[in-house]
């Protein structure tokens, strides 16, 4: 009784002496698991940068939107509107704007009717969707990281969960030693790689729902803009006519 006493005791001393903190677990792992955990880290990090910039893009755009549909919609001059935004567009809105008011200066004095204007029509149109689908485009960059991230995250970290607690039972097999001293080290660098994946995971999904929810917002705006804008330009041939 006293023997088991002793050993108890002892057996509490030797985990107690055992360092479990990130730095010593990263440092005690084996090459595998320190891979999947520098693999994890970075992609975590990188994942939040995207995630800043969106926020911050996303901010940026609406704003820019807003300023340029008040002023759109003030009653000004559009041909003055757009020598103001021809050389540089501030922003999605302004660009298929420049891009659809660029279509319709190339063919002035079209008659209402005529195949010239139904062509016209056409290609501002196209001109149009061609700017919103490659300025979309330039929007969502960098999205795909985030959803790839989001999805494999927490299978990286628990694959070196699997190869941690893998060598943990060798390490029991060679040392004939089931002591709590000789498995839990082992088995705490194997769950330390499976916290860093769901680390990683979890914002990346989060933040990947929310960007994609205000990115479908922002395209239909977009698209409205330009269903509208193409109705004024309808208009104007229909007048010219």
């Amino acid at each position: 009784m006293e023997n088991q006493i002793v050993d108890a005791v002892t057996l509490g001393e030797s985990v107690a002496e055992l360092d479990f903190s990130m730095i010593s677990l990263f440092l005690r792992a084996d090459l595998v698991v320190k891979s999947v955990i520098i693999i994890l880290i970075l992609a975590s990090i990188w994942c939040w940068a995207i995630i800043f910039q969106k926020w911050t893009g996303l901010r940026r755009l609406n704003t820019s939107s807003n300023d340029f549909e008040q002023t759109f919609w003030s009653g000004g001059s559009l041909d003055d509107l757009y020598d103001r935004l021809a050389a540089q567009p501030k922003d999605p809105m302004s660009a298929v704007f420049v891009a659809a008011m660029k279509e319709w200066r190339r063919l002035p004095g079209v008659t209402s009717g005529s195949a010239a204007n139904i062509g016209l029509a056409d290609r501002i149109e196209r001109v149009m969707q061609i700017t919103l689908s490659r300025e979309m485009d330039r929007a969502e960059r960098y999205m795909t990281f985030l959803a790839t991230t989001g999805s494999t995250a927490p299978f990286v970290g628990l694959f070196g969960t699997v190869w941690g607690i893998m060598n943990s039972f060798q390490s029991i097999a060679i040392s004939k030693n089931t002591s709590l001293a000789v498995v839990a080290p082992g088995i705490a660098e194997a769950l330390f790689a499976t916290a860093l994946g769901l680390l990683a995971a979890i914002p990346a999904v989060v933040a990947y729902n929310k960007l994609a929810r205000d990115l479908d917002r922002y395209s239909n705006r977009l698209e409205s803009f330009a269903g509208e804008f193409s109705a004024i330009l309808s208009r104007e041939m229909d007048q010219d006519g």
